[in-house]
């Protein structure tokens, strides 16, 4: 994978630092920094002869950068979707749907709407006045529910999982993810690959995957066809457990044929749902929630089931990776972890109790969160979680306590773009509203450093070169212009993925 030509990335700059560098690039590697014009001494990697020398006029050069959570079948997917973004009711959506039928489509596939502040609920009635016979179904933008048509429904063999709502929550909805996210492996790879020069575009050289499938076969796939160009760890879900650890599939180890592009990640678990579809598991009910409308939110996997899950993977050599949103969800995996007596990260971390960010330090956890979460949700999380939302997205307090942050999208809820990420997480801001709780504001370093898969916020010599070349100056950047930067190149393993040098 390495490239195969070295290179000079001539008159570069690194962020907050003086005068310019020349930054030389072989065999995959970043072999010397040195003064611009200056070669490197004889006591370090020689420049290699031959090497292309690429003009940065003072660009600046930072490591590549990581998303640690996406769902990237389904971020392929998305485009080709119908956008539901916009809707504001759930009329809204059904006119988009109308439309959609209108122009003589025979299936409907929708994705990202948000009713957690709409009006008027979601209804079978509603979709069904304006589809008749065409399948609908739609997925909300968290992907914990479903808003399905009596066609679709019956077409899909559910309809007695699904009241007059016609919604499906949590596990009824991933299955029907998995159905209409079946699609043919070449048809898929293409999407795929499309979306990963987009991901490279914004600086991007990896990814951790937490698509629900099998997903090593289709990286596999991917990667010995030449198709991919980013480095991927794969999760493995609950219902791939006993499979990977029969392999011997072990978190780190490099799948073979991959060129090492490919590598095993964590055991994903879900123990409870999402703050928009008011099923994140909560020490305080959701207001105005009756005692059989899981006012609390949902706890999915009990605590009598998720200690044996974790303790298993994490014998097999397969880190835990689970998902806690609320403050109680939270609570009770950090007593997981400490029953278990192992490490591994804690996705999402949105609402927590403040003795548990100290927690999270104590037992080594890795707070793996998605800032811009924190713009979509702000005014559900004030109305769903009232005088709380002090205790939401505690970036600061985290980073204050020593916890490691590791910054992601979740795409497709949030853009697989790091750089709006970091902006969510350094100005707490977005669209010129006043900064949501900016006391949990955290540092463009911190932002940065969270960002690049461990491989810190600056580049320096003996590190792979994965590498982001951007026009500006990232730690004297303004959050708006983190969320627009300008990305002219990237590099992974010294081979250009992206160039518009």
């Amino acid at each position: 994978m390495s490239g195969a030509t070295p290179l000079v990335l001539a008159g570069a700059r690194l962020p907050g630092a003086d005068g310019a560098v020349d930054v030389h690039v072989a065999r995959g590697t970043v072999t010397a920094i040195t003064p611009a014009g200056v070669e490197p001494s004889a006591q370090s990697e020689p420049s290699a002869q031959g090497a292309r020398r690429i003009e940065l006029g003072g660009r600046f050069v930072v490591p590549g950068l990581h998303d640690r959570h996406v769902h990237f079948s389904q971020w392929a997917m998305v485009s080709r979707r119908l956008d539901l973004a916009e809707a504001r009711s759930a009329s809204a959506a059904a006119a988009l749907v109308a439309a959609s039928v209108d122009r003589g489509d025979t299936e409907v596939i929708g994705f990202g709407y948000r009713d957690a502040l709409w009006t008027d609920a979601p209804s079978r009635a509603v979709l069904d006045a304006v589809s008749g016979e065409v399948p609908v179904v739609l997925v909300s933008a968290d992907l914990h529910s479903c808003w399905l048509n009596t066609a679709a429904l019956r077409r899909h063999g559910i309809e007695h999982l699904a009241d007059a709502s016609g919604l499906l929550r949590e596990d009824d909805a991933f299955r029907m993810l998995r159905e209409i996210d079946d699609v043919a492996d070449d048809v898929l790879d293409g999407w795929v690959a499309d979306a990963a020069r987009r991901a490279a575009a914004r600086g991007v050289v990896g990814i951790v995957d937490l698509e629900m499938r099998w997903n090593r076969d289709d990286w596999a796939r991917r990667a010995a066809d030449g198709s991919t160009a980013l480095r991927v760890a794969f999760g493995i879900y609950t219902q791939h457990l006993d499979r990977a650890i029969a392999e011997g599939l072990h978190t780190g180890d490099t799948v073979p044929g991959t060129g090492g592009l490919v590598t095993v990640g964590g055991h994903k678990i879900i123990t409870d749902g999402s703050l928009n579809t008011r099923t994140a598991w909560c020490f305080d009910p959701y207001p105005g929630r009756g005692p059989d409308e899981h006012p609390y939110g949902l706890s999915t996997v009990p605590y009598d089931e998720l200690v044996p899950l974790m303790r298993t993977a994490h014998e097999a050599g397969i880190t835990p990776t689970v998902h806690a949103i609320g403050d109680q969800a939270n609570a009770i995996v950090l007593d997981a972890f400490e029953d278990v007596g192992c490490r591994g990260s804690i996705e999402h971390a949105q609402l927590l109790r403040r003795e548990d960010v100290a927690r999270f330090a104590e037992l080594g956890i890795v707070a793996s969160v998605q800032p811009e979460h924190a713009m979509d949700d702000r005014d559900v999380a004030e109305r769903y979680w009232p005088g709380r939302t002090d205790r939401a997205f505690m970036l600061a307090d985290l980073a204050k306590a020593g916890v490691e942050l590791a910054l992601g999208s979740d795409a497709p809820v949030a853009p697989l773009d790091p750089w709006i990420a970091m902006s969510a997480a350094v100005g707490r801001s977005r669209d010129g509203r006043e900064p949501w709780h900016a006391e949990q504001a955290i540092d463009v370093r911190v932002a940065l450093a969270a960002s690049t898969g461990g491989h810190g916020a600056t580049v320096t010599a003996g590190s792979v070169a994965d590498l982001a070349v951007i026009e500006l100056d990232p730690f004297a950047a303004s959050a708006d212009d983190l969320r627009r930067m300008p990305v002219a190149a990237t590099l992974l393993a010294g081979r250009f993925t992206h160039d518009s040098l």
